[in-house]
């Protein structure tokens, strides 16, 4: 798959390692049923990694939602290589409006933007029953009392290494590893 070609670091686009999206989508379709004929939505897509591998298995509809006109381009390109149909749409958060029966994202880790991870948990568990959301190993705390506040239930957290390659000039080392986790969360939204 084609990566950005121009990544913004404010907008913290680092693209998932394919090994742990696989991971990840496998385990959706796989253990919890969550893919497969499913209408999934990948908030914050990027390149549309975890959109495209939500359709190669099976989901019945996925939308990949981004600000970014670039990196949606290049979803375009990667899902017609791939040979599956995802909708790819323009647009921030607000833009989603309709009910969706699974989420999967790769969310800015909030670094560059405060909170801006829990803006995007708030309108994935608002849109859908099931999320899979990656966040920082040092965060856990923080987004396990966050998502208590609205109701929603944890039923796993799946934790990974995920590598940064050196992208951007203020980056020191050649890659940066962070410990991850990926949140399968439970909302109380209905379908």
């Amino acid at each position: 798959m084609r990566p950005h070609p121009s990544p913004r670091i404010r907008l913290e686009q680092y693209t998932i390692p394919a090994s742990i999206a696989a991971d990840i989508l496998l385990l959706a379709a796989t253990v919890y049923r969550d893919i497969s004929g499913k209408l999934v939505l990948d908030l914050g897509t990027g390149t549309g990694r975890l959109a495209i591998g939500a359709a190669l298995l099976g989901a019945r509809r996925t939308i990949g939602i981004d600000i970014d006109p670039v990196a949606i381009a290049i979803a375009r390109e990667n899902s017609a290589v791939a040979n599956v149909d995802v909708e790819w749409v323009v647009g921030d958060l607000d833009a989603i409006r309709a009910g969706f029966d699974t989420v999967v994202m790769n969310p800015p880790f909030g670094t560059k933007r405060r909170h801006v991870d829990k803006i995007f948990l708030r309108k994935a568990v608002s849109v859908a029953p099931v999320v899979y959301s990656i966040h920082k190993s040092a965060t856990r705390e923080h987004i396990l009392g966050y998502l208590e506040r609205f109701g929603c239930r944890v039923s796993s957290i799946h934790e990974y290494m995920l590598d940064i390659p050196r992208m951007f000039e203020r980056h020191q080392k050649r890659i940066h590893s962070v410990k991850v986790d990926c949140y399968r969360i439970e909302s109380k939204v209905t379908r």
